[in-house]
C-alpha cells in the first residue's frame, strides 16, 4: 500500500501581499518557517521512502525545513511546480483584476473556461499531475511518499481524487501553507484520509 503526505509550502511574502506567484518565487516568512518547523516536529516518527518536491525555492526550503535531519534524497520534480501564471506573475490581486477583469473573473469563478495570458490552462496542470501519480504508482507502489509542491496543484489533486470537474477546483478547503493531504493508494485507486490539515500550526 502506497501512503502520499502532500504537503503545501509555507507562507512566503508575496503570500501576505496577494501577489501572484506561480513560476516566480519569494522568501518564506517568519510564520512560513515556523510552520514547515513544526510540520517536521508532526511527522517525525514517519519513515518516508521517497522526497519528492517541486523545484521552487519556496518549495525547497520548506522541504528541507520537514526534512530536518536529513536522513531522506530530496528529489524534485517539474510536474510539481505551481501552475504557471503568464504575465500575471508577480502582479497583485487588485492590479491583475484591473488590466485582465475577465480572465481574473474566470480564473476564481469558472475555472474551466480560464485561459491564461502567457501562461497555463488548470488543465494543463491536471495533464502533469496526473502523470507525475501515474510514474509514482509505478515507480513506488508501496511505503510513504511525502511530495512538497502548491496551492493549484493540490487543489487539481483534489479533483483527481474525487474524478471531480476542473468547474469544482475551488471547493472547500482552502489549502494553507504547510497544510498536510494524506492520500491512501490501493489497488491503483486513491482515497482521502486527511484534507488541509494545518493541526500543527501555531496560529492561522
Amino acid at each position: 500500500m502506497l501512503k502520499l503526505y502532500f504537503i503545501r509550502h509555507g507562507e512566503t511574502a508575496w503570500n501576505v501581499q496577494k501577489r501572484m506567484q506561480g513560476r516566480l518565487d519569494s522568501a518564506l516568512t517568519e510564520k512560513g518557517e515556523i510552520d514547515a518547523r513544526l510540520l517536521g516536529e508532526r511527522l517525525n516518527g514517519t519513515v518516508f521512502e521517497r522526497i519528492i518536491s517541486s523545484p521552487s525555492d519556496r518549495t525547497i526550503k520548506t522541504t528541507n525545513h520537514v526534512n530536518k535531519d536529513g536522513n531522506t534524497l530530496i528529489e524534485t520534480d517539474e510536474r510539481l511546480m505551481e501552475i504557471d501564471m503568464g504575465d500575471w506573475q508577480g502582479l497583485r490581486d487588485d492590479e491583475i483584476e484591473k488590466l485582465y477583469p475577465e480572465q481574473f473573473h474566470a480564473f476564481w469563478n469558472d475555472p474551466a473556461a480560464y485561459k491564461s495570458v502567457g501562461g497555463e490552462s488548470f488543465f494543463d496542470v491536471k495533464k502533469r499531475l496526473s502523470e507525475f501519480l501515474a510514474d509514482l504508482k509505478r515507480t513506488t507502489p508501496r511505503g510513504n511518499v511525502l511530495v512538497v509542491t502548491h496551492g493549484v496543484v493540490i487543489k487539481v489533486l483534489y479533483l483527481l481524487c474525487r474524478n471531480a470537474p476542473i468547474e469544482e477546483l475551488w471547493n472547500p478547503p482552502f489549502i494553507h501553507g504547510t497544510s498536510l493531504t494524506i492520500i491512501q493508494v490501493q489497488d491503483g485507486e486513491m482515497e482521502m484520509l486527511l484534507e488541509g490539515c494545518t493541526e500543527h500550526c501555531r496560529y492561522e
